[in-house]
């Protein structure tokens, strides 16, 4: 994680707080209540298990327990745990989910070093298949 954290302690949306509108930050954040709109960082984001998201997400890394609804950019590692539900359009580097998450999501990973979507197959032309 990077040292965006202002003395150990991330930006954050409590429980109690719904937020609408777009945040851009180079801080990492905690959404515990609701937010809906767009949040853009450099750093790391966390979903808590109260916490709804609808709209877009971009960061570095994410770990989610609540809801996302809408389109998720990660460049790094995006790990749902197992009360997670995600549903939507998805980027990222990589992805790690735990037993019973639920991942409704149309997906696409890319690869760090030229920052492109890996392509599903591994063939590059036209083949032809024969018995």
């Amino acid at each position: 994680m990077k040292n965006t954290e202002i003395n150990g302690q991330y930006s954050r949306i409590e429980k109690s707080t719904r937020f609408n509108g777009d945040i851009v930050s180079e801080a990492d954040f905690r959404i515990d209540g609701a937010l809906e709109g767009t949040i853009k960082t450099s750093g790391k984001v966390i979903v808590g298990k109260e916490g709804k998201v609808n709209g877009s997400l971009e960061c570095e890394t994410a770990d989610v327990e609540g809801e996302i609804k809408g389109s998720l950019k990660v460049k790094n590692i995006l790990f749902l745990k197992s009360t997670s539900n995600i549903e939507g359009d998805v980027l990222i580097g990589k992805l790690i989910v735990e037993s019973g998450a639920t991942f409704n999501a149309n997906c696409s990973m890319k690869s760090q070093e030229d920052n492109q979507i890996k392509p599903l197959s591994g063939f590059t032309k036209n083949h032809e298949k024969t018995a």
